[in-house]
């Protein structure tokens, strides 16, 4: 297991890197200007202590030479902030510019990911990876860019240093800070599991309070507020758990390096003041400003490993965001079209389904050896019980599931060796579940036409019996509706969706219980104008009230998958079989 998370591991640092690549000269840039700094930052020990021995050397102070120095070390100063910066700036730049690549593939790649993929996964577990793991992700690199720079350079800068100034004492340096590392990577190896849980908790997490707040209603109607509060409560405290947990560990890095290096520097204080008194007289004496140059090397030699520490901690936090982010990313898009495929032209209603096999899961069949032929400007009416299939036929006819065997064709193509582009813009489709963007009324009637004049908008409203409450709003048709409609009702929501689709006119139309939010008078309205619309097109209509379906040319009945009986709506009747028993179970008065 242990084995398995460290191979995880290298492989999002792969992945990772292989976002980098495209910013190779703001790294470079900012690696050469880490480097300025640090050497910028080295510098000023050496002065301080070439003003130590102005003051300490002879037997009186020189004031000017030590004003002199003061003066290169405020230059030094000055130089130092400015580049660091620049230095903060870049690294700015190169994570934002990362996390922004990432976003847009994850969110692009959820645009061609198969709806079984979505159909599997909580929305806000999905929203989760996308913002807060980015998120983490984002506030590791930040903070890996500013820290392993400067501190890399640092080490190899101090190191340098010291060993120009008195190589036996950096030898002991050299020697006792290893120790740092075995700390550092005995801790960040048991970190990385608690990270990568607590990441999973927080989706579980957000997707808990998007199913909430999306429901709300219910739960306020079942009066399951206590129970909600409860599962949350539950959820909550694991987030909890597995966060201090996760801290806990990453927070013993620190002070176990920092332990490490008040060793290594009261060592060097011993071992460098034993040398100077050694020295004292001598041609090449250890003076007291070499040994406190030589002091602060060695604090700054020993602080970058606290730093990366503490940066390996937090880049273990934002690994285990980016695996789950980039198992998004990697997640198996739906079958592309053919490379052949056609633009599906000239629609006009003919559909053929033959010997269709289709199950949502490999051990529990749903639709078995379906065939239906439709000649253009039919109405199919599909009806049966729930869970029957009605609704998955329609997801076959719009492939958004593909058939297990046998085909769908539509003008003699199969839907497979089509676009899917141009197959779904020969259907126009009004679901039960109603859906409107953050956007005016207007963008929403027009997202099947966007080049559609005002008075054909308005002709469409009149007709979907919308544009008298439309003119009622605010700005009438310029109105911005708010998420999913914002304040509309159901049924006005339901109205627009309906105007949408005249608007477009298309060759085929599905209709999934259209008007079953909308009042008894209205729907006898909408009745007549789909009666219209209909007029010329083939249609599908999927209904539970078998009112709605008698006008149609075929009616299949639909049971456990299988088309159990078909025929118009008195042919079933006289059947007196399950058709007959359904219709008159809706009118038993």
């Amino acid at each position: 297991m242990k084995k398995t998370r460290e191979k995880a591991g290298r492989g999002t640092v792969k992945k990772v890197l292989k976002y980098l690549r495209a910013y190779r000269f703001l790294i470079a840039l900012s690696v050469l200007l880490s480097a300025v700094t640090v050497s910028m930052t080295l510098y000023v020990p050496v002065l301080v202590g070439r003003a130590i021995d102005c003051i300490v050397g002879a037997g009186q102070v020189d004031f000017t030479a030590v004003v002199r120095i003061l003066l290169r070390i405020a230059v030094v100063i000055g130089c130092t902030a400015v580049s660091q910066w620049l230095v903060n700036s870049i690294n700015n730049r190169i994570a934002y510019h990362v996390v922004r690549d990432v976003r847009d593939e994850a969110f692009c790649h959820l645009q061609i990911l198969p709806l079984s993929y979505l159909d599997a996964h909580p929305v806000g577990e999905i929203v989760s990876r996308v913002i807060a793991d980015v998120d983490q992700f984002a506030d590791g690199l930040l903070l890996g860019f500013s820290q392993l720079f400067t501190g890399v350079v640092t080490i190899i800068g101090t190191l340098g240093f010291m060993l120009a100034i008195r190589p036996t004492i950096a030898a002991v340096v050299v020697a006792l800070t290893p120790l740092s590392f075995v700390i550092t990577r005995f801790i960040a190896s048991h970190t990385y599991r608690f990270f990568q849980d607590q990441s999973v908790t927080r989706a579980e997490q957000t997707a808990l309070i998007d199913e909430t707040l999306t429901n709300q209603k219910t739960v306020k109607a079942f009066g399951q507020e206590q129970n909600v509060g409860d599962r949350f409560d539950e959820v909550n405290e694991r987030l909890r758990k597995t966060s201090l947990k996760a801290i806990f560990f990453s927070s013993l890095t620190n002070p176990s390096t920092r332990f490490v290096n008040n060793v290594v520097y009261a060592c060097v204080a011993l071992a460098g003041a034993l040398i100077c008194i050694a020295t004292a007289g001598t041609a090449v004496p250890f003076t007291v400003g070499s040994l406190a140059a030589f002091l602060s090397y060695a604090n700054q030699y020993t602080k970058p490993f606290n730093e990366i520490s503490g940066v390996v901690t937090e880049l273990q936090n934002a690994l285990a965001c980016a695996a789950r982010i980039f198992a998004l990313i990697e997640e198996p898009a739906q079958t592309p079209d053919d490379f052949h495929a056609k633009e599906l032209t000239d629609v006009r209603g003919c559909v053929d389904i033959t010997d269709v096999a289709f199950s949502y899961t490999p051990d529990k069949s749903l639709i078995e050896n379906l065939n239906l032929h439709v000649q253009p400007g039919q109405r199919i009416a599909i009806v049966g019980p729930t869970g029957c299939g009605k609704t998955t036929l329609i997801n076959l006819l719009m492939r958004f599931y593909d058939v297990n065997a046998g085909s769908i064709c539509v003008e003699g193509e199969d839907v497979r060796h089509v676009t899917r582009r141009s197959l779904r813009a020969a259907y126009g489709m009004v679901l039960q579940d109603t859906w409107l963007k953050n956007a005016t009324v207007r963008e929403n009637l027009t997202l099947g036409r966007p080049d559609a004049t005002q008075e054909d908008i308005v002709a469409a409203c009149k007709a979907a019996h919308a544009h008298s409450f439309i003119c009622r709003l605010p700005q009438g048709y310029d109105t911005v509706l708010g998420e999913d409609g914002g304040s509309l009702s159901q049924g006005q929501k339901q109205l627009l969706c309906i105007a949408r689709i005249m608007l477009c006119l298309p060759p085929m139309l599905i209709l999934d219980e259209a008007t079953s939010s909308i009042d008894t008078r209205t729907e006898s309205h909408i009745q007549q104008a789909f009666h219209a619309m209909m007029t010329g097109r083939t249609t599908f209509i999927v209904a539970h009230r078998l009112s709605t379906v008698r006008e149609a040319d075929l009616i299949l009945v639909m049971r456990d998958g299988h088309v159990v009986e078909s025929g118009t709506h008195s042919e079933l009747l006289q059947k007196e079989g399950f058709y007959a028993g359904l219709y008159n179970s809706q009118f038993a008065d």
